[in-house]
């Protein structure tokens, strides 16, 4: 999910709505009539002119909402959220990085979100509210703007590439859920409510010993470590003024958030040396590293020309040489690399033939 998820994000205008940059496991609220028109070039139909960091564009999948898709360890498959399949909320699904082999990895009860691999490539994590009741639970009421559920029933289980749930690893009331693991597979971070606010975890998968990473009310999620483990990039919003911690603080004691306000973060993996990268406004999210570590891609709508426009920026690492990456004029977010930081597999709006549609894409990486 994430504001999750970003983990746990998508939302399009329909009427008095905004687009605001949600997680799409909190459900699209349309998307328009089709998908935005970009001026694709010979070969490869799917790329716009000026996105020079991306070739030879594919779709992986077609109708539905997917997103946040994320490669096992050896690249060769992708973990993913979508509402589809006659589902009515987002479940959890596994695909081979060529878009086939599309399979039900969740028990398809209750919500899910923010699916990852653990090493070895034979077990993910993800987070459910299967064990409250088996059908999705209720979206908010969004009459006075749009807010974001905190649904306290998500607990992060394991579970194997068959399906089958081996192990529950949070059991702290409230939300937990935005789980992504350490290169080395020996550390999980993600988002909980546990101590009363949105802040990040971390917990050692060997001991199940559970560390606080952040201490600074407001919301703190959607985390991923760098590829050598020893940093960890986050989205947050921190209250600045006493009208809008009073705002936050209401809305969390109903399980809401509203995510129209972040930017993206860094800190050491114990949690130390927190430092902000972004000072753009508007909603800065799905933070992700580059391969060489020493830079974050991510996606805002900073710039955007219409209400339904979020695009893929790079940023070094501290804060410099900020680069456009995506210009398809829609909806592009979670961008991952993978392994051998070759490929770039993201979600889009662009191409779409229905209402609320978004899909995986995957493209070769120019550096």
């Amino acid at each position: 999910m994430t504001l999750q998820a970003a983990r746990h994000w998508l939302l399009i205008t329909l009427g008095m709505l905004m687009f605001t940059g949600i997680p799409l496991s909190a459900g699209p609220q349309g998307v328009g009539t089709t998908g935005p028109q970009i001026r694709g070039l010979k070969g490869d139909p799917l790329r716009e002119t000026r996105e020079v960091h991306l070739r030879n564009i594919r779709q992986l999948t077609t109708g539905g909402t997917n997103a946040e898709a994320y490669f096992s360890y050896d690249g060769k498959y992708l973990i993913f959220q979508a509402t589809r399949d006659g589902f009515q909320c987002d479940q959890i699904f596994l695909m081979n990085s060529e878009g086939s082999e599309v399979k039900l990895l969740s028990t398809g009860k209750g919500r899910t979100t923010c699916g990852y691999f653990l090493p070895g490539n034979q077990q993910v994590i993800y987070a459910s509210t299967h064990l409250r009741e088996d059908a999705c639970p209720p979206r908010p009421n969004r009459s006075q703007g749009y807010v974001w559920p905190i649904y306290p029933s998500y607990q992060i289980f394991r579970a194997s590439l068959s399906g089958i749930i081996t192990e529950q690893l949070t059991r702290a009331p409230g939300y937990n859920a935005e789980a992504t693991v350490s290169p080395d597979g020996r550390k999980m971070v993600f988002t909980s409510t546990r101590d009363g606010d949105l802040e990040l975890y971390d917990m050692d998968l060997l001991t199940r010993r559970i560390r606080r990473l952040t201490h600074q009310e407001g919301y703190d999620g959607g985390a991923f470590y760098s590829p050598d483990g020893q940093w960890i990039v986050y989205r947050a919003f921190h209250p600045t003024s006493k009208a809008d911690l009073a705002h936050y603080q209401d809305l969390l004691s109903k399980d809401l958030v509203e995510p129209m306000r972040m930017e993206i973060f860094i800190m050491r993996a114990d949690g130390s040396e927190h430092r902000q990268i972004t000072r753009l406004g508007k909603a800065n999210f799905a933070p992700f590293w580059l391969p060489s570590g020493k830079g974050i891609i991510f996606s805002s709508n900073f710039e955007a020309t219409s209400a339904r426009e979020f695009e893929l920026y790079m940023v070094k690492s501290n804060g410099d040489e900020l680069e456009r990456i995506t210009f398809s004029g829609g909806f592009n977010s979670f961008p991952m690399f993978s392994p051998d930081g070759k490929k770039l597999v993201f979600s889009s709006n662009r191409n779409a033939k229905q209402p609320r549609e978004i899909n995986v894409f995957i493209a070769d990486w120019i550096p």
